[in-house]
């Protein structure tokens, strides 16, 4: 099916290929073009990333808009547009006009690279498709994908080396590079101690914990970042300088020396847009010349060879499953993947009696396969893997056919606790991340959405331990609470040698060492106010409430946020109403929520006006949408008359088909003039107007309000209500009252017929049967007006009873002045 969609598509695909050094923006153009288009994908190489792109994207379209689908994580609304996800997780089953793949040039990635192999060669979008990696790409991508444009950008700031620096010697804002745990936790150690403490960014940390570190160092609670070379995957970190710890790595199988395109990767993390970078190393490990000249000129040996996998598997039996994996590629610019993890557990598995044994048939042996995929994020050794993997494919062969529940519970119950050090949680972590993955197999587990929810407390509660402990061991306590950082005679102190501070003393030192006490304790305690923050970021669209004075609550009934005045009242602004501080990352991560959540119910209100359909709209339908827009899906049908009558009926007919009324005095958008989005439409408008506009009545969604406001016409239409006289009526009820006083008796009668929240729009003739006095006396006593108040709604509204009923009054013609003979003049 994959093979079919990608034939179909490709030939109609534009192919650009964006290469080029680090900060060039190349991820930056690849999203901000993917959002023209109706529909799009991007696949990024980390978890991380996928996860800091998904907040971004959602704050501007909404979390309606945007799904995220990673290994271990899925937010997957009911009509994404927009997908996010890891290279491993992109669902290429489903067409989108725009697909990307980022970090290209991990094509050569010993373990991954056979991935990004595959969707350099078979992932296309229906319109347009963007690979963006190294400009040492440039060979391979003329050779494996000849159609596609390569376009090379440069830098967009300076990077020069800097030669050695001692940890004293290092400048604010910079990032130490390690490759391995136990370094990176020495190093941030010895930066406590000397310079005030460190934040800490592993690829093994949960997105939680790599947030809080990285808002810790970009709030300037700390002056420094410690990190393996996961940062330099397209991480956003406001980084001045990068100094290489370390010139070597253990990648897997051997430990090898990096190479000049890897620490230049790494090293561009340095300066951000138009400010220079610098880099170099850590004393006393020194980097050679050739290699600073090859990174500062961006001048890397271009790769030749991509890693590939045979991806049309066998799955008749083990036997031929793996010879399928084993084929040898059809290319010279191919080569076979030394050593997968997911290959070198099938191979342990193949040799077991029990699992030989119930792998039988197509089916059976897809499973097994599907099991091997299971990420090892313990990093151990393939045969122990393959214990755990063992018994869980005997689990799924079961005739109950799933992993049981009291297997599931055994194994994550003991991972649930937040207790112990940093390696203890660590372990755990990597360990929970596994079941996380397992949990998102529906046809997997029974209540799958349980285990899901299940596994993420548990990472929720391990990523909140696990930064506490983070930061208790690498930051000072003056950080710790916020205080500011040492001065720069401080810090020139600091780098002479440890500066050692007498007791408090004198009239105030029992205060001082009182308020260290209650610090000491407060460091103690796990805050609340973190898993608070977790649970309002993680939240659904439904878990929010919006008043009529802007104020958005949380399911609990707390007050997160107020929207205020922004461009327009399609673009709100945000400001958060706290009770506690949640801490400046905390504050960083509500805001981006509250924003997306902003857009939602922008997105809600709009209907088939919102920002996805308005794009792609052209001629007459762009300027009526245009319009409509401006006053939140609703405007007099005289504004928009000119641009209506060049639409024709089909075009008509549609319009009607996606919600939107034509009236004979408006044109709205139906469902967003009724509760609960007329609620919405308020909190727009006094966002925008800056004026206590929340009428309760508005609020509750009255069909007929007292007109003792002050408002324009125009404020009341984006509320969705006409101004008549003393009162104002909601658009649906303009319209029906329109058709009802059209085919009204003489008289009304004071009967009062059964009150519907809603009677849909249509003509007299088409009113469900009802006969045109039946219609009257409906839309009659829905507004709970007297025959003398509705007398006088009437004459406001356009209306004169006559014995014949109400009808139209008549325009008056004026009469034309004579013109007095002038006066000639000899």
């Amino acid at each position: 099916m994959l093979r079919g969609m990608v034939a179909g598509v490709a030939e109609h695909s534009e192919i650009t290929a964006l290469l080029g050094p680090t900060n060039t923006g190349k991820t930056h153009r690849a999203v901000e073009r993917m959002l023209q288009h109706r529909s799009g994908m991007i696949g990024l190489p980390l978890r991380l990333l996928a996860r800091e792109l998904y907040d971004r994207i959602s704050a501007q379209v909404g979390e309606h808009a945007t799904a995220l689908v990673t290994g271990e994580e899925k937010r997957i609304p009911a009509r994404p547009r927009y997908w996010v996800c890891t290279v491993e997780s992109m669902p290429l089953d489903r067409t989108v006009d725009f697909m990307a793949v980022d970090e290209i040039q991990l094509c050569g990635h010993t373990q991954r690279g056979h991935v990004f192999t595959d969707r350099m060669l078979r992932a296309r979008g229906r319109l347009e498709t963007w690979f963006m990696g190294a400009a040492t790409m440039r060979p391979l991508m003329q050779k494996l994908v000849p159609t596609a444009d390569i376009q090379r950008h440069p830098r967009l700031s300076k990077l020069q080396a800097v030669g050695k620096l001692g940890l004293s010697a290092l400048p604010p804002r910079s990032a130490v590079i390690a490759f391995s745990a136990n370094q990176v936790y020495e190093l941030a150690d010895k930066l406590r101690r000397r310079r005030g403490g460190a934040a800490v960014v592993l690829g093994a940390l949960s997105p939680r914990t790599r947030n809080a570190q990285v808002a810790m160092y970009q709030a300037g609670e700390v002056d420094f970042i410690v990190a393996t070379d996961a940062i330099g995957m397209g991480l956003n970190i406001d980084v001045d300088h990068v100094a290489f710890a370390a010139l070597h790595k253990f990648d897997g199988f051997v430990r090898r020396m990096l190479t000049a395109a890897e620490l230049a990767q790494i090293a561009g993390r340095a300066g951000r847009h138009t400010r220079a970078g610098s880099f170099g190393t850590l004393s006393p490990v020194v980097l050679p010349d050739e290699l600073a000249y090859a990174i500062e000129s961006h001048r890397f040996v271009a790769e030749r060879r991509a890693r590939w996998r045979n991806s049309e598997l066998q799955f008749s039996s083990i036997l031929s499953l793996i010879r399928s994996l084993a084929k040898r590629p059809p290319r010279p610019q191919l080569m076979m993947v030394e050593r997968a993890d997911d290959a070198a557990v099938l191979e342990v598995l193949a040799n077991r009696a029990r699992v030989m044994a119930l792998a039988r048939g197509a089916a059976r042996v897809e499973q097994l396969w599907e099991v091997c995929c299971i990420p090892d994020f313990r990093r151990i050794l393939p045969e122990h893997h393959a214990n755990l993997l063992e018994e869980l494919f005997v689990q799924l062969c079961h005739p109950r056919g799933h992993i049981s529940a009291d297997f599931m519970h055994q194994r994550i119950a003991r991972l649930e606790s937040d207790q112990g050090d940093i390696d203890e949680l660590m372990m755990r972590m990597e360990t929970i991340r596994m079941w996380n993955y397992i949990s998102y197999r529906s046809h997997w587990v029974v209540d799958s959405e349980m285990w899901q929810a299940r596994t993420q407390r548990a990472e929720d509660a391990l990523s909140r331990a696990l930064h506490e402990r983070l930061v208790d061991r690498f930051v000072e306590r003056a950080q710790k609470h916020g205080r500011p950082r040492q001065g720069r005679s401080r810090q020139r102190k600091s780098q002479r040698g440890p500066v050692v501070e007498a007791l408090p003393s004198g009239p105030f030192a029992q205060l001082q060492r009182l308020r260290d006490k209650l610090a000491a304790t407060h460091e103690t305690q796990p805050s609340e106010q973190d898993g608070w923050v977790n649970a309002v970021v993680d939240a659904s669209h439904a878990q929010f409430t919006i008043d009529g004075y802007a104020r958005v609550r949380f399911d609990d009934g707390k007050v997160v946020a107020r929207l205020i005045g922004g461009q327009d009242r399609l673009r709100p602004g945000v400001r958060l109403e706290l009770e506690g501080e949640p801490g400046r990352g905390g504050r960083a991560r509500l805001l981006r929520r509250m924003r997306a959540y902003a857009q939602d119910v922008v997105a809600e209100v709009l209907g088939p006006l919102g920002d996805s359909e308005y794009k792609h709209m052209q001629g007459p339908m762009r300027g009526l949408a245009y319009q409509l827009r401006q006053g939140l899906g609703a405007a007099p049908l005289s504004a928009v008359r000119p641009q209506l009558e060049l639409l024709d009926e089909a075009a008509r007919q549609r319009w009607r088909q996606r919600g939107m009324v034509i009236g004979r005095r408006f044109v709205f958008y139906a469902r967003g003039v009724v509760p609960p989005l007329v609620g919405a439409r308020l909190a727009l408008c006094h966002a925008f107007y800056g004026k206590p506009l929340a009428l309760a009545d508005v609020a509750q969604g009255a069909v007929v309000t007292p007109a003792k406001h002050k408002l324009s016409d125009e404020q009341y239409w984006a509320l969705g209500y006409a101004r008549y006289g003393s009162v104002a009526l909601r658009l649906d009820v303009v319209e029906q009252l329109d058709d009802a006083l059209r085919s009204a008796p003489a008289k009304p009668t004071t009967q009062q017929a059964p009150c519907q929240d809603v009677i849909p729009h249509q003509p007299p003739s088409h009113t469900q049967g009802l006969a045109p006095s039946a219609l009257f006396e409906a839309v009659f006593s829905r507004l709970h007006l007297s025959p003398k108040e509705f007398d006088s709604l009437t004459r406001a509204f356009g209306y004169r009873l006559t014995p014949d009923g109400y009808r139209p009054n008549k325009k008056r013609r004026r009469r034309r002045a004579r013109r007095k003979p002038s006066l000639s003049h000899e």
